[in-house]
């Protein structure tokens, strides 16, 4: 825990991941998720392990399809509120839901068909400890077990911030003023350490680690995973204006999904989605 920010595990104790893949990007970011995790996983009722799943989306609704889905957490307050999506998922149940630390899982060696890793990356500021989390993940995986691990990106980030520039009133709107989230963001272009302590520069995110592509793959071999892949899962769909009622429009988000899908691994453009999802295999 002592290279995760605290702010930023209060905002997840505050509740912070309650519906933020239910609205704007995050609508994106959750149906091109599903799209990848269906077409890589394998069938149910493998065993998956969600690490740092927040309050269990994605879990509950891999529960849904069959699968035996364990829920790990480091705030207490994601996991309390992972058993407020049972309604949702009637007939369903996670097989658990824990509060620990995604370095020291209490589950036995070899014993997870998949593994989703979707917030240890970018919230573990230190390497080591990164590798000691994608070390964890390789201890539980079976023999070629699957990992799917999240990164957030510094061009998405500093993208984010062109488009709000002088949008509004809004303090965010002239972030762009503020030499220190300037050099804030050459920072976390240079070398990924996008320094934000205790949310003292930016209210947004608290200190984190942003990866490119190519070091979100060198840190996955570092851990001892093969990737197969590395996909952009919102492109440059987050960009479009009116963004939620786009999404809520079967037509209109279709549209947008092909864009997503077209622009999904293409190297050159990956960091504009601001998240990646990376497909790897235990060596």
């Amino acid at each position: 825990m002592k290279t995760i920010d605290p702010t930023v595990l209060a905002g997840y104790n505050a509740g912070i991941e309650r519906d933020r893949l239910r609205t704007g990007m995050g609508l994106i970011e959750f149906e091109r998720t599903k799209e990848l995790l269906v077409e890589h996983l394998p069938k149910p009722p493998a065993v998956i392990y969600d690490i740092g799943g927040g309050y269990g989306e994605y879990a509950w609704w891999l529960a849904s399809l069959g699968y035996e889905v364990h829920l790990f957490d480091l705030s207490e307050t994601n996991i309390a509120m992972s058993r407020e999506l049972a309604a949702e998922y009637p007939h369903t149940a996670l097989a658990s839901a824990t509060v620990c630390d995604a370095r020291d899982i209490p589950r036995e060696s070899k014993t997870a068909d998949a593994i989703l890793l979707m917030g240890p990356l970018y919230s573990i500021t230190d390497y080591h400890e990164r590798l000691s989390a994608l070390g964890e993940s390789r201890r539980l995986l079976k023999d070629e077990g699957i990992l799917f691990s999240a990164a957030i990106t510094p061009y998405g980030a500093l993208v984010a911030r062109i488009t709000a520039y002088r949008a509004s009133e809004s303090k965010k709107s002239f972030e762009l003023d503020d030499p220190a989230v300037l050099a804030m963001m050459a920072k976390a272009l240079s070398d990924g350490c996008y320094e934000n302590p205790n949310r003292s520069i930016s209210s947004g995110l608290g200190s984190s680690h942003m990866h490119t592509a190519k070091a979100l793959r060198e840190e996955l071999t570092a851990g001892g995973f093969r990737t197969l892949s590395i996909h952009g899962v919102m492109g440059g769909a987050w960009l479009a204006p009116n963004l939620h009622a786009l999404m809520t429009t079967p037509d209109t988000k279709e549209t947008l999904m092909k864009t997503v899908r077209m622009l999904d691994t293409h190297e050159e453009i990956l960091g504009l989605s601001g998240h990646l999802l990376a497909i790897s295999r235990k060596h």
